[in-house]
């Protein structure tokens, strides 16, 4: 996710939908963001609250940020029309097999004017991990569908939604999946797989120049996600500018 072009402002009401271990949760916590953690796993949410907390023990959150967890069903989300000012859906409507149900109620939730931003599986490295291995896909939960950017957009735009513009990510982790794929998905004690791992955990926690470039340079062309965002169209996108395309992503 990139958080210069999808600013978000202290008080602002953020859904992370299907939030998982609740990595963009965390961040939009930190920005003092009004945030709602959304999955039906309560061991993630548990998980995710948790961490609230620590957060809050540890001074991280800016005064008035708040974060709650709940757990539902993403094809009836809880929320009154038009309740959210944006909402985050990371890497789940390729699990949802009717991803257009969705979607709708994404619409419904967010407030004229409100930004979605939906990351995906690019197709490209995506395809590869689906012929390198029959368990990546056909685990029980696991990936119904991959998306062409063009079907993602076209599928929003359908329902309403106004394309902003997209970036692609994690390029250093394609690398990794393709690995897991060819060893085995459950494999992690592969020699392989672990180094590459432990290459990943120590850019996440280190964020060295050296990979930041190399992750830049790969993302446009084996970037593991394709990010894309949207606008609800409404009186206030009247007067909101388009989402302008930059060169970075997070």
């Amino acid at each position: 996710m990139d958080f210069q072009r999808f600013r978000v402002t202290p008080g602002e009401r953020v859904m992370d939908m299907g939030c998982g271990a609740g990595r963009h949760a965390f961040e939009l916590y930190r920005r003092g963001a009004d945030v709602v953690a959304f999955d039906m796993d309560a061991d993630e949410l548990a998980g995710v609250e948790t961490m609230f907390g620590a957060m809050r023990l540890e001074g991280e959150v800016p005064e008035g940020g708040n974060a709650t967890t709940v757990q539902g069903d993403a094809l009836d989300l809880p929320f009154p029309d038009g309740h959210f000012d944006k909402i985050i859906a990371s890497e789940v409507l390729e699990h949802i097999p009717d991803d257009m149900r969705a979607m709708r109620e994404l619409l419904r939730v967010l407030r004229p004017g409100g930004q979605l931003a939906v990351t995906v599986p690019a197709w490209l490295p995506e395809r590869l991990c689906w012929a390198l291995s029959e368990d990546y896909h056909t685990a029980p939960g696991g990936h119904v569908r991959i998306y062409t950017r063009a079907e993602l957009e076209a599928k929003l735009k359908s329902i309403g939604f106004r394309v902003g513009g997209h970036h692609h990510a994690h390029g250093l982790h394609a690398p990794y999946w393709w690995i897991k794929c060819a060893v085995g998905v459950d494999n992690d004690k592969h020699p392989l797989a672990k180094a590459y791992h432990q290459v990943l955990v120590w850019d996440i926690m280190k964020r060295p120049l050296a990979t930041r470039v190399a992750e830049r340079v790969m993302n446009p062309l084996i970037g593991k996600s394709v990010v894309v965002y949207f606008t609800k169209p409404g009186s206030a996108a009247e007067s909101t500018a388009p989402v302008q395309e930059t060169a970075d992503a997070v």
